[in-house]
């Protein structure tokens, strides 16, 4: 099977699993996590144009999970991640590392946000190396194996 197709399997597999725990994932921390992760995978390659900025933004107001939420606030939350992204990666990465590292203390919800973001990095048709790496940081940022993910 190629790359691409084990890609789209294990995304849609993935968007699957979190509709199955859609009723556990109401927490703040789960909210702050999700859309930190949201952000750092656009911003993974250090730019964020505006096309992938609204992309990602529509993909958040139409992601059945996160509807258990305001999508106005979502998409306040991913701005303000990805505007400390694009202000300063290096610096604003230590910012949103510490949001996604809110879910830790609830493993199913610290496993959501990681499929989150495998789900957003892959939206495009491309998990390309910089999203797959920070997607990685973030599994240590929330104390999950990165290979349980195959990252």
């Amino acid at each position: 099977m190629a790359l691409w197709d084990r890609l789209k399997e294990s995304a849609s597999t993935m968007q699957t699993q979190l509709i199955a725990k859609k009723n556990d994932l109401k927490s703040g921390a789960f909210r702050d996590s999700s859309m930190a992760m949201c952000a750092l995978v656009a911003a993974a390659d250090g730019t964020v144009d505006p096309s992938e900025r609204q992309r990602v933004a529509q993909l958040i107001a139409t992601n059945e999970v996160l509807q258990n939420f305001p999508a106005d606030d979502l998409r306040r939350r991913f701005e303000d991640n990805l505007d400390k992204l694009t202000a300063d990666f290096d610096f604003g990465k230590v910012s949103v590392m510490q949001e996604i590292a809110k879910a830790k203390k609830k493993p199913a919800e610290a496993r959501a946000v990681v499929q989150i973001g495998i789900v957003i990095g892959g939206a495009d048709g491309d998990f390309d190396k910089d999203e797959q790496a920070v997607v990685r940081e973030a599994c240590y940022a929330l104390d999950l194996p990165p290979h349980e993910f195959d990252l």
